[in-house]
């Protein structure tokens, strides 16, 4: 069975996951406004400079720091009640595309990411895809976080826990794919038969070119509601946002995957990219 791995900040998303939650942390009376602040001007960072270990292991001892003594249901509620408001309007049309595209060929799908599992896990439930794998922090005998990792999912750790997933699975690593845009998960990438550059930073961009991976831009955000509500409306209307959205690059790359063997071409008509 084949499957298809989507890193989530930058790749399924528009924002950096965790940084979009400070205010709703802050609401929540587990972080101030300083604290706020921090988060907001990391993200900046992030996006715009990309990601390098020294930034995320940066990123991940604030996080523990940050995060020593909350309750994690807590935070689990605050994340699930802030999901739609959060992130709804910050995913990409295109990464949904493609995630559809791969559960109509019966593909299973997974979201692979550095942020805790506490924001990837439900994520991973409002779209609908197999299952996550995140960052896991130790919690105490009262359910407060430690400050400490029990699994960091970040560079090789993400390959590591891909292929125990693929044995655990009978997933088929050589036909499946993998999308990101860090040079940090060149080891997720490298461990499947088709890596995909999304959104690629400088580092990635090149090892893409050099290598003949697909390399594609998502620049479209839009809220999963309001794709579901359209495509109730009537067949017509239906079939005329599946065209206009196709026509976008997640789509272009569905199309090559529809050339592969193996890989059935969904319901929707692909465009094929210009050359």
């Amino acid at each position: 069975m084949r499957a298809a791995f989507f890193d989530l900040d930058k790749t399924v998303i528009a924002k950096a996951s965790v940084a979009a939650f400070g205010r709703h942390f802050y609401r929540g009376g587990l972080i101030n406004r300083r604290l706020v602040v921090r988060a907001l001007v990391s993200q900046v960072i992030y996006l715009h400079l990309g990601a390098s270990e020294e930034k995320l292991a940066r990123v991940r001892e604030s996080m523990l720091a940050l995060t020593k003594g909350w309750d994690r249901d807590r935070t689990r509620q605050i994340v699930r009640e802030a999901l739609e408001e959060t992130v709804e309007p910050i995913i990409y049309a295109e990464a949904l595309d493609l995630i559809e595209a791969h559960r109509a060929n019966g593909d299973r799908v997974y979201l692979v990411s550095a942020s805790p599992e506490e924001i990837v896990e439900p994520l991973a439930e409002h779209l609908g895809v197999d299952g996550a794998i995140a960052t896991r922090a130790v919690v105490d005998e009262v359910g407060h976080y430690t400050g400490e990792v029990e699994f960091y999912a970040y560079g090789p750790f993400k390959a590591e826990a891909i292929r125990a997933l693929a044995e655990r699975e009978g997933l088929d690593l050589a036909t499946s794919s993998a999308y990101s845009d860090s040079y940090t998960d060149l080891p997720m990438l490298e461990v499947v038969g088709h890596p995909v550059a999304v959104n690629p930073d400088r580092v990635l961009a090149k090892t893409a070119r050099e290598r003949g991976w697909d390399v594609v831009e998502f620049t479209k955000p839009v809220r999963l509601r309001d794709r579901v509500r359209v495509r109730t409306v009537s067949p017509t209307t239906a079939i005329a946002a599946a065209t206009a959205s196709v026509a976008a690059a997640g789509a272009v790359l569905a199309w090559r995957l529809s050339r592969r063997p193996g890989f059935r071409r969904p319901g929707l008509r692909m465009a094929a990219e210009a050359r």
